[in-house]
Protein backbone atom coordinates (compact mmCIF):
# COMPACT_ATOMS: atom_id res chain seq x y z
CA UNK A 1 0.00 0.00 0.00
CA UNK A 2 1.37 3.42 -0.99
CA UNK A 3 0.86 6.57 1.02
CA UNK A 4 1.22 10.23 0.20
CA UNK A 5 3.96 12.40 1.67
CA UNK A 6 1.45 13.34 4.36
CA UNK A 7 2.33 10.04 6.03
CA UNK A 8 5.57 11.56 7.28
CA UNK A 9 3.56 14.22 9.10
CA UNK A 10 1.27 11.57 10.58
CA UNK A 11 4.18 9.46 11.80
CA UNK A 12 5.78 12.48 13.45
CA UNK A 13 2.45 13.38 15.04
CA UNK A 14 2.11 9.84 16.35
CA UNK A 15 5.53 9.99 17.97
CA UNK A 16 4.82 13.37 19.54
CA UNK A 17 1.45 12.11 20.78
CA UNK A 18 3.15 9.21 22.57
CA UNK A 19 6.05 11.07 24.17
CA UNK A 20 4.18 13.93 25.90
CA UNK A 21 1.94 11.40 27.61
CA UNK A 22 4.91 10.84 29.93
CA UNK A 23 6.95 14.00 29.49
CA UNK A 24 4.08 16.37 30.15
CA UNK A 25 3.46 14.82 33.58
CA UNK A 26 6.77 16.25 34.78
CA UNK A 27 5.96 19.61 33.19
CA UNK A 28 2.81 19.99 35.27
CA UNK A 29 3.98 18.97 38.72
CA UNK A 30 3.61 22.58 39.86
CA UNK A 31 -0.19 22.25 39.62
CA UNK A 32 -0.42 21.85 43.37
CA UNK A 33 -4.00 22.85 44.06
CA UNK A 34 -6.25 22.12 45.71
CA UNK A 35 -8.73 23.32 43.11
CA UNK A 36 -12.32 23.88 44.25
CA UNK A 37 -13.77 23.52 40.75
CA UNK A 38 -13.02 23.13 37.06
CA UNK A 39 -12.73 26.85 36.22
CA UNK A 40 -10.01 27.15 38.89
CA UNK A 41 -7.97 24.52 37.03
CA UNK A 42 -8.45 26.43 33.79
CA UNK A 43 -7.23 29.65 35.41
CA UNK A 44 -4.05 27.83 36.44
CA UNK A 45 -3.63 26.42 32.91
CA UNK A 46 -3.95 29.89 31.39
CA UNK A 47 -1.08 31.23 33.48
CA UNK A 48 1.27 29.43 31.08
CA UNK A 49 -0.95 28.66 28.09
CA UNK A 50 -2.35 32.16 27.82
CA UNK A 51 -3.38 31.97 24.15
CA UNK A 52 -4.95 28.51 24.16
CA UNK A 53 -8.40 29.46 25.44
CA UNK A 54 -8.67 32.26 22.89
CA UNK A 55 -7.85 29.84 20.05
CA UNK A 56 -10.16 27.14 21.33
CA UNK A 57 -13.06 29.58 21.71
CA UNK A 58 -13.02 30.19 17.94
CA UNK A 59 -13.76 26.53 17.18
CA UNK A 60 -17.03 24.66 16.74
CA UNK A 61 -16.17 22.50 19.75
CA UNK A 62 -16.73 25.64 21.83
CA UNK A 63 -19.39 27.62 19.96
CA UNK A 64 -21.45 24.69 18.69
CA UNK A 65 -22.54 27.31 16.14
CA UNK A 66 -20.10 27.93 13.27
CA UNK A 67 -21.14 30.21 10.42
CA UNK A 68 -21.63 28.11 7.30
CA UNK A 69 -22.63 28.52 3.66
CA UNK A 70 -25.77 26.36 3.48
CA UNK A 71 -27.63 25.47 0.29
CA UNK A 72 -30.71 27.65 -0.03
CA UNK A 73 -29.90 29.64 3.11
CA UNK A 74 -26.62 31.44 2.41
CA UNK A 75 -24.18 32.30 5.19
CA UNK A 76 -25.89 31.34 8.45
CA UNK A 77 -24.88 30.28 11.97
CA UNK A 78 -25.61 26.57 12.16
CA UNK A 79 -24.29 23.83 14.42
CA UNK A 80 -25.10 21.52 17.28
CA UNK A 81 -26.58 24.48 19.16
CA UNK A 82 -29.51 25.08 16.80
CA UNK A 83 -30.07 22.00 14.63
CA UNK A 84 -32.99 19.62 15.15
CA UNK A 85 -32.34 15.88 15.11
CA UNK A 86 -34.45 12.76 15.58
CA UNK A 87 -32.68 11.54 18.69
CA UNK A 88 -33.10 13.88 21.69
CA UNK A 89 -34.37 16.53 19.24
CA UNK A 90 -32.88 19.84 20.39
CA UNK A 91 -30.44 21.55 22.72
CA UNK A 92 -32.45 24.65 23.67
CA UNK A 93 -34.37 24.38 26.94
CA UNK A 94 -32.53 21.10 27.69
CA UNK A 95 -29.15 22.71 28.38
CA UNK A 96 -27.82 21.18 31.58
CA UNK A 97 -28.35 17.66 30.25
CA UNK A 98 -27.19 18.19 26.67
CA UNK A 99 -24.33 20.50 27.62
CA UNK A 100 -22.78 17.93 29.94
CA UNK A 101 -20.74 17.13 26.82
CA UNK A 102 -19.78 20.72 26.05
CA UNK A 103 -16.04 21.39 26.42
CA UNK A 104 -16.83 24.05 28.95
CA UNK A 105 -18.26 24.67 32.41
CA UNK A 106 -21.69 25.99 33.31
CA UNK A 107 -23.78 26.17 30.12
CA UNK A 108 -26.98 25.73 32.11
CA UNK A 109 -29.24 28.12 30.19
CA UNK A 110 -29.35 30.58 27.30
CA UNK A 111 -27.30 33.18 29.19
CA UNK A 112 -24.03 31.23 29.08
CA UNK A 113 -21.04 33.56 28.57
CA UNK A 114 -19.08 32.23 25.58
CA UNK A 115 -16.41 34.95 26.10
CA UNK A 116 -15.33 33.81 29.56
CA UNK A 117 -12.01 31.96 29.15
CA UNK A 118 -12.20 30.36 32.59
CA UNK A 119 -15.23 28.41 31.44
CA UNK A 120 -13.13 26.42 28.94
CA UNK A 121 -12.66 22.83 30.13
CA UNK A 122 -9.03 21.84 29.51
CA UNK A 123 -9.22 18.56 31.41
CA UNK A 124 -11.95 16.90 29.37
CA UNK A 125 -9.55 16.62 26.41
CA UNK A 126 -6.20 16.38 28.21
CA UNK A 127 -6.86 14.09 31.18
CA UNK A 128 -4.69 10.97 30.88
CA UNK A 129 -5.88 9.24 34.06
CA UNK A 130 -9.31 8.17 32.87
CA UNK A 131 -10.75 9.48 36.15
CA UNK A 132 -12.12 12.78 34.92
CA UNK A 133 -15.86 12.61 34.28
CA UNK A 134 -18.49 15.26 33.83
CA UNK A 135 -21.71 14.84 35.81
CA UNK A 136 -24.60 13.84 33.48
CA UNK A 137 -26.77 16.81 34.45
CA UNK A 138 -23.99 19.19 35.53
CA UNK A 139 -23.87 21.54 32.53
CA UNK A 140 -20.29 20.48 31.89
CA UNK A 141 -19.04 20.33 35.47
CA UNK A 142 -17.68 17.25 37.24
CA UNK A 143 -18.87 16.76 40.83
CA UNK A 144 -17.22 18.76 43.60
CA UNK A 145 -19.09 17.06 46.42
CA UNK A 146 -20.84 13.67 46.56
CA UNK A 147 -23.91 13.59 44.33
CA UNK A 148 -26.34 10.81 43.41
CA UNK A 149 -27.37 9.88 39.86
CA UNK A 150 -29.67 6.96 39.11
CA UNK A 151 -28.90 5.22 42.38
CA UNK A 152 -25.14 5.67 42.12
CA UNK A 153 -23.15 8.13 44.21
CA UNK A 154 -20.56 10.14 42.28
CA UNK A 155 -17.59 11.05 44.47
CA UNK A 156 -15.53 14.24 44.00
CA UNK A 157 -12.42 13.80 41.88
CA UNK A 158 -8.88 14.96 42.60
CA UNK A 159 -8.67 17.87 40.16
CA UNK A 160 -5.09 18.72 41.13
CA UNK A 161 -3.92 15.15 40.63
CA UNK A 162 -5.57 14.99 37.24
CA UNK A 163 -4.11 18.36 36.24
CA UNK A 164 -0.59 17.17 37.08
CA UNK A 165 -0.95 14.24 34.70
CA UNK A 166 -2.36 15.93 31.62
CA UNK A 167 -1.06 15.07 28.16
CA UNK A 168 -2.08 14.71 24.54
CA UNK A 169 -5.68 13.52 24.00
CA UNK A 170 -6.41 9.82 23.69
CA UNK A 171 -9.30 8.07 21.96
CA UNK A 172 -10.95 7.79 25.37
CA UNK A 173 -10.90 11.58 25.74
CA UNK A 174 -12.66 12.10 22.41
CA UNK A 175 -14.97 9.18 23.03
CA UNK A 176 -16.11 10.51 26.40
CA UNK A 177 -18.56 12.65 24.43
CA UNK A 178 -18.58 11.32 20.88
CA UNK A 179 -19.27 7.69 21.78
CA UNK A 180 -22.44 8.68 23.63
CA UNK A 181 -24.09 11.08 21.18
CA UNK A 182 -27.86 10.72 21.25
CA UNK A 183 -28.02 9.58 24.86
CA UNK A 184 -25.93 6.42 25.10
CA UNK A 185 -23.17 4.32 23.60
CA UNK A 186 -23.44 4.04 19.80
CA UNK A 187 -26.95 5.45 19.77
CA UNK A 188 -26.25 8.07 17.11
CA UNK A 189 -23.43 7.33 14.68
CA UNK A 190 -23.22 3.56 14.46
CA UNK A 191 -19.49 3.72 13.72
CA UNK A 192 -18.22 5.74 16.71
CA UNK A 193 -18.56 3.97 20.05
CA UNK A 194 -16.68 2.64 23.07
CA UNK A 195 -15.39 -0.50 21.34
CA UNK A 196 -13.04 1.80 19.39
CA UNK A 197 -11.11 2.59 22.57
CA UNK A 198 -9.39 -0.79 22.24
CA UNK A 199 -10.62 -2.37 19.00
CA UNK A 200 -9.32 -5.55 17.48
CA UNK A 201 -7.94 -5.54 13.95
CA UNK A 202 -11.15 -6.90 12.43
CA UNK A 203 -13.10 -3.94 13.82
CA UNK A 204 -10.80 -1.09 12.82
CA UNK A 205 -7.40 -1.29 11.16
CA UNK A 206 -6.49 2.29 12.02
CA UNK A 207 -7.18 2.15 15.75
CA UNK A 208 -6.33 -1.45 16.58
CA UNK A 209 -3.14 -2.09 18.53
CA UNK A 210 -2.38 -4.73 15.88
CA UNK A 211 -2.86 -2.12 13.15
CA UNK A 212 -1.72 1.50 13.21
CA UNK A 213 -3.00 2.18 16.77
CA UNK A 214 -3.88 5.74 15.79
CA UNK A 215 -5.14 8.34 18.20
CA UNK A 216 -8.03 10.34 16.76
CA UNK A 217 -5.80 13.32 15.99
CA UNK A 218 -3.66 11.25 13.61
CA UNK A 219 -6.40 11.81 11.04
CA UNK A 220 -8.28 14.65 12.70
CA UNK A 221 -5.23 16.88 12.66
CA UNK A 222 -5.32 20.00 14.78
CA UNK A 223 -4.10 23.55 14.36
CA UNK A 224 -4.68 26.14 17.10
CA UNK A 225 -7.13 23.67 18.66
CA UNK A 226 -9.26 23.62 15.49
CA UNK A 227 -9.82 19.97 14.65
CA UNK A 228 -10.11 18.79 11.05
CA UNK A 229 -13.21 16.87 10.08
CA UNK A 230 -16.90 17.17 10.84
CA UNK A 231 -20.10 15.19 11.07
CA UNK A 232 -22.24 15.76 7.99
CA UNK A 233 -25.25 16.41 10.21
CA UNK A 234 -24.99 20.02 11.45
CA UNK A 235 -22.09 20.62 9.02
CA UNK A 236 -23.88 20.85 5.65
CA UNK A 237 -21.30 23.21 4.15
CA UNK A 238 -18.64 20.52 4.43
CA UNK A 239 -16.24 23.04 5.99
CA UNK A 240 -13.07 21.62 7.55
CA UNK A 241 -13.59 18.53 5.41
CA UNK A 242 -11.61 15.34 5.93
CA UNK A 243 -11.41 12.31 3.66
CA UNK A 244 -9.45 9.07 3.37
CA UNK A 245 -7.48 10.71 0.56
CA UNK A 246 -6.24 13.31 3.04
CA UNK A 247 -3.72 10.60 3.95
CA UNK A 248 -4.00 7.92 1.27
CA UNK A 249 -3.29 8.36 -2.41
CA UNK A 250 -6.34 7.94 -4.61
CA UNK A 251 -4.78 5.33 -6.95
CA UNK A 252 -3.28 2.94 -4.44
CA UNK A 253 -4.80 -0.35 -5.62
CA UNK A 254 -2.90 -2.87 -7.64
CA UNK A 255 -5.85 -3.45 -9.97
CA UNK A 256 -6.83 -0.80 -12.49
CA UNK A 257 -10.52 -1.61 -12.14
CA UNK A 258 -10.41 -0.78 -8.42
CA UNK A 259 -8.66 2.52 -9.08
CA UNK A 260 -11.29 3.20 -11.76
CA UNK A 261 -14.05 2.59 -9.22
CA UNK A 262 -12.33 4.87 -6.71
CA UNK A 263 -13.01 7.83 -8.98
CA UNK A 264 -16.71 7.60 -8.18
CA UNK A 265 -16.95 5.25 -5.21
CA UNK A 266 -15.69 6.45 -1.81
CA UNK A 267 -13.12 4.33 0.04
CA UNK A 268 -15.58 3.83 2.91
CA UNK A 269 -18.12 2.18 0.61
CA UNK A 270 -15.96 -0.91 0.09
CA UNK A 271 -13.84 -0.82 3.22
CA UNK A 272 -16.67 -0.46 5.77
CA UNK A 273 -19.00 -3.28 4.69
CA UNK A 274 -21.16 -2.97 7.85
CA UNK A 275 -21.34 -0.65 10.84
CA UNK A 276 -22.28 -1.35 14.47
CA UNK A 277 -20.12 -4.45 14.25
CA UNK A 278 -19.41 -4.57 18.01
CA UNK A 279 -22.40 -2.97 19.78
CA UNK A 280 -25.91 -2.23 18.52
CA UNK A 281 -26.93 1.17 17.20
CA UNK A 282 -30.34 2.80 17.29
CA UNK A 283 -32.12 2.73 13.91
CA UNK A 284 -35.64 3.87 14.84
CA UNK A 285 -36.94 6.17 17.58
CA UNK A 286 -40.68 6.80 17.94
CA UNK A 287 -41.45 9.55 20.45
CA UNK A 288 -45.21 9.14 19.93
CA UNK A 289 -45.36 6.12 22.26
CA UNK A 290 -43.68 7.93 25.18
CA UNK A 291 -45.81 8.40 28.27
CA UNK A 292 -47.84 5.24 27.73
CA UNK A 293 -48.50 2.73 30.47
CA UNK A 294 -46.76 -0.49 29.58
CA UNK A 295 -43.91 -2.70 30.74
CA UNK A 296 -40.34 -2.08 29.66
CA UNK A 297 -39.18 -4.46 26.96
CA UNK A 298 -35.79 -5.56 25.60
CA UNK A 299 -34.71 -7.05 22.28
CA UNK A 300 -32.30 -9.86 21.40
CA UNK A 301 -29.37 -7.48 21.90
CA UNK A 302 -30.49 -6.74 25.46
CA UNK A 303 -31.44 -3.17 24.49
CA UNK A 304 -34.60 -1.36 25.55
CA UNK A 305 -37.32 -1.32 22.89
CA UNK A 306 -39.54 1.03 24.88
CA UNK A 307 -39.16 3.31 27.89
CA UNK A 308 -41.79 5.69 29.22
CA UNK A 309 -39.64 8.82 28.92
CA UNK A 310 -38.54 8.30 25.33
CA UNK A 311 -40.90 5.96 23.50
CA UNK A 312 -40.08 3.04 21.20
CA UNK A 313 -36.76 2.00 19.68
CA UNK A 314 -35.32 -0.43 17.18
CA UNK A 315 -31.67 -1.47 17.44
CA UNK A 316 -29.47 -3.43 15.07
CA UNK A 317 -25.94 -4.77 14.66
CA UNK A 318 -23.80 -5.52 11.59
CA UNK A 319 -25.91 -3.05 9.65
CA UNK A 320 -25.50 -2.78 5.89
CA UNK A 321 -25.24 0.93 5.04
CA UNK A 322 -27.50 2.76 2.63
CA UNK A 323 -25.73 4.40 -0.30
CA UNK A 324 -26.06 7.79 -1.94
CA UNK A 325 -24.12 10.27 -4.04
CA UNK A 326 -22.40 12.93 -1.93
CA UNK A 327 -20.37 15.86 -3.24
CA UNK A 328 -19.20 17.26 0.10
CA UNK A 329 -22.23 19.42 0.91
CA UNK A 330 -25.67 18.55 2.20
CA UNK A 331 -29.12 19.98 2.76
CA UNK A 332 -30.46 20.74 6.23
CA UNK A 333 -33.84 21.27 7.85
CA UNK A 334 -34.01 24.59 9.72
CA UNK A 335 -36.23 25.37 12.67
CA UNK A 336 -39.42 26.92 11.29
CA UNK A 337 -39.27 25.24 7.87
CA UNK A 338 -42.70 23.92 6.89
CA UNK A 339 -43.25 20.17 6.57
CA UNK A 340 -45.85 17.90 5.04
CA UNK A 341 -46.66 15.50 7.90
CA UNK A 342 -48.00 12.97 5.39
CA UNK A 343 -44.46 12.55 4.03
CA UNK A 344 -41.15 11.74 5.66
CA UNK A 345 -39.30 14.95 6.57
CA UNK A 346 -35.58 14.83 5.87
CA UNK A 347 -33.69 16.66 8.63
CA UNK A 348 -30.59 16.52 6.44
CA UNK A 349 -29.60 14.82 3.22
CA UNK A 350 -26.49 14.36 1.04
CA UNK A 351 -26.27 16.55 -2.05
CA UNK A 352 -24.90 15.07 -5.28
CA UNK A 353 -25.86 12.92 -8.23
CA UNK A 354 -24.43 10.72 -10.93
CA UNK A 355 -23.70 13.69 -13.21
CA UNK A 356 -21.84 15.69 -10.56
CA UNK A 357 -18.06 15.30 -11.12
CA UNK A 358 -17.41 15.99 -7.42
CA UNK A 359 -19.86 13.40 -6.16
CA UNK A 360 -19.00 9.88 -5.03
CA UNK A 361 -21.10 7.02 -3.69
CA UNK A 362 -20.81 6.95 0.11
CA UNK A 363 -22.21 4.70 2.85
CA UNK A 364 -24.68 6.16 5.36
CA UNK A 365 -26.58 5.27 8.45
CA UNK A 366 -30.12 6.57 7.90
CA UNK A 367 -31.81 7.17 11.24
CA UNK A 368 -35.60 7.10 11.13
CA UNK A 369 -38.27 7.91 13.66
CA UNK A 370 -41.28 9.99 14.70
CA UNK A 371 -41.07 13.25 16.62
CA UNK A 372 -43.42 16.03 17.69
CA UNK A 373 -44.54 18.78 15.35
CA UNK A 374 -46.90 21.75 15.55
CA UNK A 375 -50.06 20.58 13.79
CA UNK A 376 -51.32 24.00 12.73
CA UNK A 377 -48.02 25.68 11.90
CA UNK A 378 -46.66 22.45 10.35
CA UNK A 379 -43.13 22.78 11.71
CA UNK A 380 -40.95 20.36 13.69
CA UNK A 381 -41.29 21.22 17.38
CA UNK A 382 -38.69 21.83 20.07
CA UNK A 383 -39.83 20.18 23.32
CA UNK A 384 -38.45 20.83 26.78
CA UNK A 385 -37.63 17.31 27.92
CA UNK A 386 -35.24 17.80 30.83
CA UNK A 387 -35.77 19.68 34.09
CA UNK A 388 -38.40 20.14 36.75
CA UNK A 389 -41.01 21.36 34.27
CA UNK A 390 -39.93 19.21 31.32
CA UNK A 391 -41.78 16.38 29.62
CA UNK A 392 -39.87 13.77 31.59
CA UNK A 393 -41.62 15.06 34.71
CA UNK A 394 -45.04 16.09 33.40
CA UNK A 395 -45.54 13.76 30.41
CA UNK A 396 -47.52 16.63 28.90
CA UNK A 397 -46.46 17.16 25.29
CA UNK A 398 -48.35 20.42 24.77
CA UNK A 399 -46.76 22.01 27.82
CA UNK A 400 -43.29 20.66 26.98
CA UNK A 401 -43.48 22.00 23.41
CA UNK A 402 -44.84 25.34 24.59
CA UNK A 403 -41.77 25.77 26.80
CA UNK A 404 -39.35 24.54 24.16
CA UNK A 405 -40.68 26.75 21.38
CA UNK A 406 -40.65 29.77 23.66
CA UNK A 407 -36.95 29.15 24.34
CA UNK A 408 -36.21 29.44 20.60
CA UNK A 409 -38.54 32.40 20.00
CA UNK A 410 -41.02 30.36 17.97
CA UNK A 411 -44.80 30.51 18.13
CA UNK A 412 -46.75 27.41 19.12
CA UNK A 413 -50.36 26.75 18.16
CA UNK A 414 -51.00 24.49 21.13
CA UNK A 415 -51.66 21.34 19.09
CA UNK A 416 -49.04 18.57 18.92
CA UNK A 417 -48.86 15.43 16.82
CA UNK A 418 -46.03 13.27 15.50
CA UNK A 419 -44.42 13.15 12.07
CA UNK A 420 -41.92 10.73 10.58
CA UNK A 421 -38.39 12.02 9.96
CA UNK A 422 -35.02 10.76 8.81
CA UNK A 423 -31.43 11.93 9.24
CA UNK A 424 -28.30 10.89 7.35
CA UNK A 425 -24.98 10.07 9.05
CA UNK A 426 -21.95 9.38 6.88
CA UNK A 427 -20.03 6.25 7.89
CA UNK A 428 -16.27 6.83 8.28
CA UNK A 429 -14.99 4.59 11.09
CA UNK A 430 -14.71 0.85 11.67
CA UNK A 431 -12.53 0.38 8.59
CA UNK A 432 -12.17 -3.35 8.04
CA UNK A 433 -9.00 -5.16 6.90
CA UNK A 434 -8.49 -5.18 3.14
CA UNK A 435 -9.26 -8.89 2.86
CA UNK A 436 -12.79 -8.32 4.18
CA UNK A 437 -13.56 -5.35 1.94
CA UNK A 438 -16.53 -5.72 -0.39
CA UNK A 439 -16.03 -7.84 -3.48
CA UNK A 440 -17.46 -7.04 -6.89
CA UNK A 441 -20.47 -9.31 -6.51
CA UNK A 442 -21.60 -7.56 -3.33
CA UNK A 443 -22.87 -4.75 -5.55
CA UNK A 444 -22.84 -6.20 -9.07
CA UNK A 445 -25.00 -9.24 -8.40
CA UNK A 446 -27.66 -10.69 -10.66
CA UNK A 447 -30.02 -10.33 -7.71
CA UNK A 448 -29.69 -9.37 -4.07
CA UNK A 449 -26.90 -6.82 -4.53
CA UNK A 450 -26.62 -4.05 -1.97
CA UNK A 451 -26.88 -1.11 -4.38
CA UNK A 452 -30.22 0.49 -5.29
CA UNK A 453 -29.19 1.41 -8.81
CA UNK A 454 -32.41 3.24 -9.61
CA UNK A 455 -32.00 5.49 -6.55
CA UNK A 456 -28.45 6.21 -7.67
CA UNK A 457 -29.65 7.37 -11.09
CA UNK A 458 -29.05 4.25 -13.20
CA UNK A 459 -31.57 2.36 -15.30
CA UNK A 460 -29.93 -0.89 -14.26
CA UNK A 461 -26.68 -2.26 -12.87
CA UNK A 462 -24.02 -0.24 -14.73
CA UNK A 463 -21.53 -3.09 -14.86
CA UNK A 464 -21.79 -3.35 -18.64
CA UNK A 465 -22.16 0.35 -19.43
CA UNK A 466 -19.42 2.17 -21.29
CA UNK A 467 -16.33 2.58 -19.18
CA UNK A 468 -16.17 -0.93 -17.73
CA UNK A 469 -15.48 -3.68 -20.23
CA UNK A 470 -16.89 -7.16 -19.86
CA UNK A 471 -13.33 -8.46 -19.92
CA UNK A 472 -12.30 -6.29 -16.96
CA UNK A 473 -15.34 -7.41 -14.99
CA UNK A 474 -14.68 -11.07 -15.76
CA UNK A 475 -11.07 -10.64 -14.71
CA UNK A 476 -12.08 -8.98 -11.47
CA UNK A 477 -14.74 -11.60 -10.74
CA UNK A 478 -12.36 -14.46 -11.49
CA UNK A 479 -9.75 -13.01 -9.10
CA UNK A 480 -12.23 -12.95 -6.25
Amino acid sequence: MRFSSRLAVLVLTALLAAVPAVAMVEDHQDMEGPFPDGPSVTEACLECHDDVAHDFMQTSHWTWLPVQDVIGKGQVPLGKKNTLNNFCIALDSNWARCTSCHAGYGWKDGSFDFTDETKVDCLVCHDRSGKYKKFPTGAGHPVYEPKEWKGKVWEPIDLAGIARGVGMPTRANCGACHYKGGGGNNVKHGDIEKSLTKPDLALDVHMSADGQDFACQECHTTESHDIAGNAMFASPSGYNHLECTSCHEADLHGKNILNWHAKSVACQTCHIPEFARANPTKMWWDWSTAGEKREKAKDEHGMDTWVKKKGSFTWDTNVQPEYAWYAGTSGQYFLGDHINPENVTRLNWPEGNREDPKAMIYPFKVMRGKQPYDVQRKVIAVPKLFGKTGYWKSFDWADAVAQGMKSVDQEFSGEVDFAETESWWKINHMVAPAETALKCKACHADEGGRMDWAALGYEADPKTERGISRYELKEAYDEE
